[in-house]
C-alpha cells in the first residue's frame, strides 16, 4: 500500500473518529453529571469531565420520588405497539404501491410522499380534534394515533419490496399462493433489514415524543419517561444531577435497543432463492 494511500486511509478514520466523539461527548457529559455528588460544582470553569466521588444516589433518589416505574412502562408500552402497528400498516400500503398495477399508483405514492414536507404543527390541530372526536385522549391508544402509519415507512417498505425478485413472487402464485400469503410468507422476510430500519427509525420517535403526548395526556398516570423527565425538572427545581439521572433512565433502553438490533441491519441477498 502507498504511502498516499495511507495518508489518506488516516485521514479518513480520524476524521470518522473525530465526529465520533463529537457525537458521543454529550452523552458522556449527561452520565458524569448523572454520577457526581451534590459537593461537586457542576458549573465549575474549566469543567471537570470525570466525577471525583462517583455516587448513584442521583438515580435512586430519582426512582425513590418519582413513579418512574410507571413512566417506563408507558413509554414501552406505547413504543411497542407503535412499531407493530406502524410496521403492519406500512407493509400493507406499501405491498400494492410496488408489486400491483391498478390506475393512479403513481400517483397515489406521490401524494403519499409529498406528506413528509408537511411539518407536524400544522396537522396538529385538526389531529387532536379528531383525537377528541373518536373518545382517545387520555388514553394510550391516542399517544399512538398518530404513529399508526409513516409516508416514511411506506417510502422505505415500498423500495425495499420494488428490489425483491418478481421470480419469487411468480413462483408463490404458481403454487397458488394468495396475494396476503406473498405478502406474508414471502415478501416480508425478503425485507427484513429494512423492516427493522423501519422499528428501530419509530421506536425512537415514539420513545422520544414530547410534544404529541403533552397535548393529548392530562392523567400523570399515563405520563411517558419524556413528560416524565419535564416533570422531574420542574420538581427539584432545576437540579441538574437529578435531571441528568432521568435523562439516562430515558435513553437507556433506547441504547440497549440500538445495540440488540445493529446487527440485524444488513444487506440481505434476495435473490438467493432464485436459481437461474
Amino acid at each position: 500500500m502507498t504511502q498516499s494511500k495511507l495518508q489518506n486511509q488516516f485521514g479518513t478514520y480520524g476524521l470518522l473518529g473525530a465526529i465520533a466523539l463529537a457525537t458521543l461527548f454529550p452523552l458522556f457529559w449527561l452520565i458524569s453529571t448523572a454520577l457526581k455528588s451534590p459537593t461537586e460544582n457542576i458549573f465549575q470553569s474549566p469543567p471537570q469531565l470525570l466525577p471525583s466521588q462517583p455516587t448513584l444516589n442521583n438515580f435512586v433518589t430519582v426512582w425513590q420520588t418519582n413513579p418512574f416505574g410507571q413512566y417506563l412502562f408507558n413509554s414501552t408500552l406505547v413504543a411497542v405497539l407503535t412499531v407493530g402497528l406502524n410496521l403492519v400498516f406500512c407493509a400493507l400500503a406499501a405491498y400494492p404501491l410496488a408489486r400491483l398495477s391498478f390506475p393512479g399508483r403513481d400517483w397515489i405514492f406521490v401524494a403519499i410522499v409529498s406528506t413528509i414536507m408537511i411539518p407536524f404543527q400544522i396537522v396538529m390541530i385538526p389531529l387532536y380534534i379528531l383525537t377528541v372526536q373518536l373518545g382517545l385522549r387520555n388514553s394510550y391508544l391516542g399517544i399512538i394515533f398518530p404513529g399508526l402509519a409513516s409516508a416514511f415507512g411506506i417510502f422505505l417498505l415500498r423500495q425495499a419490496f420494488m428490489s425483491v425478485p418478481k421470480e419469487m413472487e411468480e413462483a408463490a402464485r404458481m403454487d397458488g399462493c394468495s396475494e396476503l400469503g406473498i405478502w406474508w410468507h414471502i415478501m416480508l422476510p425478503a425485507i427484513r433489514p429494512a423492516l427493522v430500519t423501519l422499528a428501530i427509525f419509530v421506536f425512537i420517535g415514539s420513545w422520544s415524543d414530547f410534544l404529541w403526548p403533552l397535548i393529548v395526556i392530562q392523567d400523570e398516570s399515563l405520563y411517558t419517561l419524556p413528560l416524565g423527565v419535564a416533570k422531574l425538572a420542574g420538581t427539584f427545581s432545576l437540579d441538574w444531577r437529578l435531571v441528568a439521572a432521568g435523562s439516562v433512565i430515558s435513553i437507556a433502553p433506547v441504547l440497549v435497543l440500538f445495540l440488540f438490533l445493529q446487527r440485524y441491519i444488513v444487506p440481505t441477498e434476495t435473490g438467493s432463492g432464485v436459481k437461474g
